[in-house]
């Protein structure tokens, strides 16, 4: 199938913010070879992206582009069926990803988009899942800054002995950042926050239909807030898709246990910005229910924007792990630069780069980043910056390394 396809990956939203950025290491990430095209809706803004990639790369000149409108089924059909893989940026998913998704899946065509809205992925795996593992499409939402989280207990858990694993594991998750966000990211958390009851009905739909793994526990309960002495900072339960996708990795593959328990913080060092922050988080979710005020916020920062590069380089984050069976004891730590962005735009280009060319576990269907690529992607992650570290083991005396 690859030889008939006339490309092995097209970037669709290349005229966005994240788009752009993707756009960017594609350019200097791609292998010899790679046969790529831009994707979207503005002829003239394609060609501008172009254009500023050809300024660095002359041979870039003649990167093809595709003109194609995300509620245009018939366009989305045209593109899924010339690449091995598709990135979607496009968002809100919710308003503007399905019909990519499901030609995506008609097709047998891989698709990574990096939404972090709960109702768009479960909703793309009720309507779309069962076709793509008829036709082998590997539907991998998420694969934005939830990669790290994703890939880091997978990460943690490798550390444990084998032995260890057998038996209960619990895992914590503790996150620390300073970013800030793009239009697109903004738009789609006013989304996910304005429509709670839809998002509800969408996960009991899908838990009435998907089975659970055979003979498995997989739980990831809300958390309390709480010191942590490990994260030495005040944890507070953070309600991102990351837990889900680290629950549906522990699922989908036997190595995470017979008993698996997730859970994921914010680390704040002090109690009064803890606090602000959960105000914030609140009243930002009450004025989005109401469409004058959630209007009135997307317009503060647009689809498109997003910080200078300057303030990127300056941006970071770092998730510390901890995980527990009994017996062993691991703590780990996954770090990079600027997470809702610049690192955001290179884990959604390696891992479709990950997906177009290396040799990969066969899975079909609605799959999470450690299900698909796992130790596949850490590697490339590592070559591309972001640190996988083993801070300190029990029982072993092993220093702190990087991997």
């Amino acid at each position: 199938m690859a030889a008939e396809r006339p490309y092995d990956l097209v970037l669709f939203g290349a005229t966005g913010f994240t788009g752009r950025l993707t756009a960017d290491y594609l350019a200097h990430a791609v292998p010899e070879g790679c046969r790529w095209a831009l994707a979207g809706r503005d002829l003239a803004g394609l060609c501008s992206v172009r254009d500023r990639l050809a300024a660095t790369d002359p041979r870039l000149a003649q990167l093809p582009v595709l003109v194609a409108d995300a509620a245009d089924r018939a366009a989305m059909r045209e593109v899924a069926a010339s690449a091995r893989v598709v990135i979607s940026t496009v968002g809100p998913y919710l308003h503007h990803g399905e019909p990519l998704v499901a030609a995506c899946a008609d097709t047998g065509t891989d698709y990574l988009d990096l939404t972090g809205e709960f109702e768009f992925v479960d909703r793309m795996y009720l309507r779309h899942h069962a076709r793509a593992k008829a036709t082998g499409a590997r539907l991998v939402h998420s694969c934005g800054a939830s990669v790290t989280h994703d890939l880091g207990v997978f990460f943690t858990l490798g550390q444990l002995p084998a032995a260890a694993r057998n038996a209960p594991v619990s895992v914590s998750g503790f996150l620390r950042a300073e970013f800030r966000s793009s239009g697109g990211t903004l738009a789609s958390a006013l989304t996910v926050l304005s429509r709670p009851r839809a998002a509800a009905r969408a996960a009991r739909e899908r838990r009435a239909i998907e089975q659970p793994p055979a003979g498995r526990r997989i739980r990831t309960d809300p958390a309390r807030p709480t010191w942590s002495p490990e994260a030495q900072a005040w944890a507070w339960p953070l309600p991102t898709i990351h837990a889900q996708v680290v629950a549906r990795s522990a699922a989908a593959l036997p190595h995470y246990g017979p008993d698996f328990h997730y859970r994921h913080y914010a680390a704040v060092k002090r109690l009064p910005i803890a606090l602000l922050g959960i105000a914030g988080v609140a009243l930002l979710a009450t004025a989005a229910q109401l469409p004058v005020t959630r209007r009135t916020l997307s317009a503060l920062l647009k689809p498109g924007e997003g910080p200078s590069a300057e303030r990127r380089a300056k941006s970071w984050f770092t998730v510390r792990f901890v995980a527990d069976s009994g017996e062993a004891r691991v703590r780990t730590e996954v770090s990079g630069g600027d997470p809702g962005n610049t690192e955001t735009a290179k884990i959604l280009a390696e891992s479709a780069l990950c997906l177009a060319f290396d040799d990969l576990p066969v899975t079909a269907g609605q799959v999470t980043p450690a299900a698909a690529m796992g130790a596949t992607l850490i590697e490339r992650l590592r070559t591309a910056g972001i640190r996988f570290t083993v801070l300190a083991e029990r029982p072993s005396t092993a220093p702190s390394r990087a991997v």
